[in-house]
């Protein structure tokens, strides 16, 4: 999706695929959106399947190198290897590097392996999927970038550079805005991310049917939530508090009494379909940053505890067969 806000505001784009590269290559992607429209045809300038090939190819053209890298892969810290080793080949004198990720202290690396390269945190809300290959659903019109230097104290070069990648996000017809301190924003976002991923991907449940289940399942959400809460405050987030924590599980009770099954946190939809999540940016990380400051999250540490399980057995390819060794009943 920011491949193509990005394009549409005339920007050279770089698209590094995956496992979609090969469709990508030959057709491109296809985008059915709310917002933007339906049947969008987009075909990135260049299309490559890792970006050392890329950056062969940018520097056999004469290029300057690239103004802005932007990474929207999930954050995954321990992948090996690294994303820092994966996109050293293109950074350059000029590049500014841009988190379009999920979580809470998940730029350290990057600013310790490329300390002199100016360093964008963002705060996304879009909610998209890939349904196959190179096919892009955006189902609500939601789309906004929230985008931070970090560190927050950066200097005003880097500053510089986040104004100028708001702009070209609102030239290509999209939402951003500049904070001074993004980390309040990543918070706040935390209160929803490290509570119903995976709250709903270890129950295999959307958000309302979580709510739907028992009696004190609201409870135990609210609690949860109000564990981040008293997390960002301890770090001098006081603007995340029990409102903002309130309205976000009264989002959730709203689907429920409409009827719904209620929202599939991206969690969930990796559990399905067999992909590593995000544990330790959005949920290890916050526990670690809590204990940093004393803060007693005792029903977070349970759910990180277990989705962290789940995740390992996810990597080792469970599917719910039970091992047992030769002499002994499985019950």
């Amino acid at each position: 999706m920011y491949a193509y806000i990005l394009s549409q505001a005339g920007c050279s784009v770089t698209a590094v695929c995956r496992s979609n590269y090969t469709f990508v290559k030959e057709h491109g992607f296809t985008i059915h959106s709310s917002k933007y429209g339906q049947d969008i045809k987009l075909r990135p300038s260049v299309v490559s399947s890792i970006v050392e090939t890329a950056a062969q190819q940018n520097n056999e053209d004469g290029d300057a190198g690239w103004d802005y890298i932007v990474i929207c892969t999930k954050a995954l810290p321990s992948s090996t290897p690294s994303t820092c080793d994966l996109i050293a080949p293109a950074v350059g004198p000029k590049t500014t590097i841009v988190l379009i990720q999920n979580g809470i202290s998940i730029e350290d690396d990057y600013s310790a392996r490329f300390p002199s390269t100016p360093l964008l945190s963002c705060v996304v809300y879009m909610p998209v999927t890939q349904t196959s290959p190179g096919i892009i659903e955006h189902i609500e019109p939601l789309e906004s970038l929230e985008i931070g230097t970090y560190p927050a104290t950066a200097s005003a070069e880097h500053k510089a550079s986040a104004q100028r990648f708001r702009e070209l996000v609102k030239k290509g017809g999209g939402n951003a805005e500049v904070y001074d301190d993004i980390q309040e924003r990543r918070w706040l976002k935390l209160v929803v991310n490290a509570v119903w991923n995976p709250i709903c991907a270890l129950s295999r449940s959307p958000d309302a049917s979580v709510l739907a289940a028992s009696e004190g399942a609201v409870d135990v959400v609210w609690e949860v939530m109000l564990e981040v809460v008293a997390t960002a405050q301890a770090y001098g987030y006081t603007a995340v508090d029990e409102e903002k924590a309130r309205w976000q599980i009264a989002r959730a009770k709203g689907r429920l009494e409409r009827g719904f099954v209620g929202k599939e946190p991206s969690m969930l939809v990796d559990v399905w379909e067999g992909r590593r999540m995000e544990v330790e940016a959005i949920v290890g990380n916050t526990v670690r940053l809590a204990k940093g400051k004393g803060v007693k999250v005792p029903r977070l540490e349970t759910v990180y505890v277990c989705v962290k399980a789940l995740d390992e057995s996810i990597a080792k390819g469970y599917r719910g067969s039970l091992a047992a060794e030769p002499n002994e009943k499985a019950r």
